[in-house]
């Protein structure tokens, strides 16, 4: 899920996702079962998390191609008024933790996190797949594996305590009304972990005015209305891996490979750290720099598209091309129907800023025919449809399966190389 940060670091773009549909056909899966050909990965060691791409929570409606992880939550300071928040979505489109109130529980009683004036602070964030989140900003000690940041600044999605979002949160550019990401059924998950390259969800932008044609990100509000403020990047929401004490300057994301028709789900490793235990090193993977908004390049069919990302929570590869594109109101809309030419094999090269590059290959199935075969799987390595942006590729989750993808945080140190960068 890619954040629209008005710092433009992630600009809106429509990024697709499945059919509604799609996940009426997932949830008679539910949760947990034999993973049949999707099998697992087993990445042992105390800084090792595991991922589960299982049909999302009770509740979800669209949970896909989704990798969850499990997230502690305690009060700060306290050891035994804690929470375990499964299905949190694992998102490298995306920075910092942000769970549904409607999930957390009320007896966590997070605080609020102050600006420098000592008013309460509230937060819009709006998603390129036209949804926002609207909330308090809360602080939290966070566990994930054996990592623990304190007094972490999180978004609390749907929070009571908060006023009706400012309109311009809940309205797109256009004046469009966007839909609140605020419930189990409208994010598909019970938070968002938001483990991209950068350390805090908006950075530098946040510190000064929003520039023409976006808008604020935080909020102070009185009873009568919210207004937009600059806020110090400490303040703002964080990535919880850059604050935990040791394996702090990225991840490891490893799922197993997923064969051409699919699989009921799937068990990877979410790993803490680059190069700083025995079960992350770099190893041959080539190391590919994004640039100051978190993109990389794709030269894809002859075009060089600059406005690339590596997306996890996007559940297809999104890129334009000319394959029939699946009925709209079919459980595949959103996804190429190739028909019976599926599978079709294609290539591109990712290039990182340095001029780095690598070469993938991925195919693409038909999406109504695989949905119709197994209307209960849950992971697909072939799907993909039409991203709507001729400057983007988008590599979502079917670029994951099969590979160890690592993400270095900005500024901090991996041997050989320093974040922020992807690299596989």
């Amino acid at each position: 899920m890619v954040e629209n940060g008005r710092d433009m670091r992630l600009p809106a773009r429509p990024v697709p996702n499945l059919a509604a549909a799609l996940g009426a056909l997932a949830v008679l899966a539910g949760c947990g079962g034999d993973l049949g050909s999707g099998g697992a990965t087993s990445v042992a060691g105390s800084n090792v998390t595991a991922i589960t791409v299982d049909g999302g929570p009770a509740g979800a409606i669209n949970g896909v191609n989704s990798p969850y992880v499990s997230v502690t939550v305690c009060q700060p300071g306290s050891t035994s008024n804690c929470q375990v928040i499964d299905h949190v979505l694992l998102d490298t489109g995306s920075t910092g933790l942000r769970l549904l109130a409607s999930v957390a529980n009320k007896s966590l009683a997070l605080p609020q996190q102050m600006d420098t004036a000592g008013q309460p602070l509230f937060e819009c964030l709006q998603f390129a797949d036209r949804s926002y989140a609207w909330g308090t900003v809360r602080l939290a000690d966070v566990q994930i594996a054996d990592g623990k940041a304190l007094n972490l600044p999180v978004q609390l999605i749907g929070d009571a305590a908060a006023p009706t979002a400012p309109s311009e949160c809940s309205l797109a550019l256009t004046a469009k009304p966007l839909p609140a990401a605020d419930t189990v059924a409208a994010l598909d998950a019970n938070g968002i972990l938001g483990i991209g390259v950068f350390r805090e969800d908006c950075g530098a932008g946040c510190t000064l005015p929003p520039a023409a044609g976006q808008i604020y990100q935080y909020y102070t509000c009185t009873t009568n209305a919210c207004n937009g403020e600059t806020l110090a990047t400490s303040l703002q929401v964080q990535n919880p891996v850059y604050h935990f004490a040791t394996n702090n300057n990225g991840v490891v994301i490893e799922l197993p490979a997923i064969g051409p028709a699919g699989a009921f789900g799937a068990r990877g490793s979410l790993v803490l750290g680059i190069n700083t235990q025995s079960n992350n090193g770099l190893g041959t993977a080539k190391v590919l720099p994004v640039d100051a908004l978190g993109f990389v390049t794709t030269v894809y069919n002859g075009q060089t598209l600059l406005h690339s990302y590596i997306d996890s929570a996007s559940k297809g590869l999104y890129f334009d091309d000319a394959y029939p594109v699946c009925n709209p109101a079919s459980v595949a809309g959103g996804l190429y129907c190739p028909g019976a030419a599926a599978p079709v094999s294609r290539s591109a090269t990712i290039q990182g800023t340095d001029g780095s590059n690598k070469q993938v290959d991925f195919t693409i199935g038909d999406g109504l025919a695989l949905l119709q075969a197994q209307p209960t799987y849950n992971a697909f390595g072939n799907f993909g449809g039409p991203l709507g942006d001729a400057t983007a590729f988008d590599w979502g989750l079917p670029f994951f399966y099969g590979r160890s993808v690592f993400v270095a945080i900005e500024g901090q140190s991996t041997t050989g190389a320093t974040g922020p960068y992807f690299a596989f």
